[in-house]
Order: structure tokens, then C-alpha cells, then sequence
């Protein structure tokens, strides 16, 4: 049986702290401390049981993305900051779950690309044939492949449900200008990374960027072509008309659907194997994706 570190689900600094469902945020004054817990979030509930290894690997695979992709953005450093107020107890704990960045000006819209029919997308497509405003061809399955890749954005929320909306929402909330070129960058850094990752044997069924604003710039922030951010596929077990294996919390989604958990009321515990099956699908994406073993 494999050995796993004790998840890590809180992190107390003495900085001005904002926290999301997996992330905590440190202003460190020029800069950001990004720190990626080891929660694990499902409909719309931050769970109890945390995933050990889990804020490790996404910042590592992020790191990875910001090192391969030509696109500008917001990692400075992966050191974590030798600052008064952090303790070399605190140090170890953020080590390789931390990223120190840029601050920026952050678009208010998840930047979602689609390569594949599934998800919030099938739904739509479903009833209306049509994704966030795109018009799609008739007779599409479930997780068929696009004719072509679409930019489909979404509302972000702290807390609840992003909402899907179409390119004209989000072109009158920032402007043409800057929603064409959001949907430019977004299609060209998904088309990248999906022609790489078909070269490691996986399919990048759909994902979301973030951008943000820096000196004028747009450039790409939060993490990038994680489990948490993505679906991958393996490409071996395609087989489009049905749901497909992935690279995510497809366990802890599939357990808490026949828990007798009712979504209204706090979650319940995982079972241990739904933890580690959970971290060992995080853990192969980092290394089939990277090609690299995770220390």
C-alpha cells in the first residue's frame, strides 16, 4: 500500500489573506504568494477530505505549462520568499505547492475552451444545439470531437456555480477589443497544449484560462492545465458516446453521487480509497503530461 503525506488543507501566514476553494492568496506587497492546498472542491462544496499531494502536484504542472507554453505570464519564482513573518516550519510546508507571481488586473470571465462535447457544453448542446451562443453541427454524441475548438466563457465565482455565457456578454462587460483578443490567446494556447499533450498519449477534452492585466498587457494567470482546470483523456480508451475515463476527481464526483448525500447540507467524508485512487489520477497526469517522475 502506497504511503501518503498527511494533506495539507490550511495555511496560516501573517499577510493580508484571501481565500478560494483550493487556493490560499497572500498579498506579500509587490507581489502574490499562491499557495495550492491539498482541498478538493465538488458541486460547489469545498469537501472535508483533503487529497494528499494534491496542491504539489497542480502547482508543479502549472509550472510546467508556464515553462513550455510562448505565452506571457504571471510566475515569478517557485522559492518560496524568505520573509520575516515566515517560519522555517512554514517554508517546508509551502514548498512546491507555492507560487510567487505578478500582480495583476484580473479578467472577471473564465476563459473556457472546448475541443470536446462534454460536461456543462453536452448539457447545452442538448437542448438548444448550441454552446454558450456557438452553433454546432447536428447529431453530435456525448464527448464527441468539434469540428474546431470554441471559445466558450464563463462568469467566475468565488463561491457557486460559474455561469456559461456567450463571447457577446463578455465582449459588452470588457470590450470588443480585449474580449477578441482574450479568445484569441485562449484558442491559440489550448491548440498548443493539446497538440503537445497528443504526443504523451492524452486528449485536452476542454479547459479554462484566467488572464489578467499587467502594464498594459494581458497575460496568463492562476494555475494552467491542471485536473482541476481541464479534462484529460487518455487517448488509448477514446470512445466518444459515453463518459470517458479522466485525470480528475471522477472518483470523489462518482462516490458522492451514491453517498445519499444530499448536496444541500455539508459533505461527507471520503473513504480512504476514493482518497488515494483520487491522488494517484492527479499524480499520472502530472507525470504522463511532464514525462517526469514526481519527488
Amino acid at each position: 500500500m502506497k504511503q501518503y503525506p498527511t494533506p495539507i488543507t490550511e495555511t496560516h501566514l501573517g499577510f493580508p489573506k484571501r481565500q478560494g476553494k483550493v487556493r490560499d492568496v497572500y498579498d506579500l506587497g509587490d507581489v502574490l504568494l499562491i499557495v495550492s492546498t491539498d482541498r478538493i472542491s465538488a458541486f460547489d462544496w469545498v469537501l472535508p477530505s483533503g487529497i494528499p499531494n494534491k496542491g504539489r502536484v497542480l502547482t508543479t504542472l502549472s509550472q510546467f505549462w508556464f515553462n513550455r507554453l510562448p505565452v506571457e505570464h504571471h510566475l515569478l519564482s517557485m522559492e518560496v520568499p524568505i520573509q520575516p513573518l515566515i517560519t522555517a516550519d512554514d517554508r517546508a510546508m509551502l514548498a512546491g505547492r507555492s507560487m510567487v507571481v505578478r500582480k495583476a488586473d484580473v479578467v472577471p470571465f473564465e476563459c473556457v475552451v472546448r475541443g470536446y462535447l462534454e460536461g456543462s457544453g453536452w448539457v447545452e448542446y442538448q437542448r438548444s444545439g448550441k454552446v454558450c451562443g456557438v452553433s454546432l453541427p447536428a447529431g453530435l454524441k456525448q464527448c464527441d470531437r468539434l469540428p474546431e475548438p470554441i471559445f466558450t466563457p464563463a462568469t467566475k465565482a468565488e463561491t457557486g456555480h460559474d455561469e456559461n455565457v456567450s463571447f457577446q456578454v463578455m465582449a459588452d462587460s470588457v470590450g470588443y477589443e480585449t474580449a477578441t483578443k482574450l479568445r484569441d490567446l485562449s484558442l491559440g494556447v489550448y491548440r498548443q497544449a493539446a497538440t503537445y499533450a497528443a504526443t504523451r498519449g492524452l486528449i485536452i477534452a476542454d479547459t479554462k484560462f484566467e488572464w489578467g492585466w499587467f502594464e498594459n498587457r494581458l497575460i496568463l494567470i492562476d494555475e494552467v492545465l491542471t485536473p482541476d482546470s481541464s479534462r484529460f483523456w487518455p487517448a488509448d480508451l477514446y470512445a466518444p458516446g459515453q463518459s470517458q475515463p479522466s485525470f480528475d476527481k471522477q472518483f470523489v464526483r462518482q462516490w458522492l453521487l451514491t453517498s445519499g448525500w444530499d448536496r444541500n447540507s455539508p459533505p461527507p467524508e471520503l473513504p480512504a480509497n476514493v482518497v488515494e485512487q483520487t491522488a494517484d489520477k492527479y499524480l499520472e497526469a502530472y507525470e504522463r503530461l511532464s514525462g517526469a517522475t514526481f519527488a
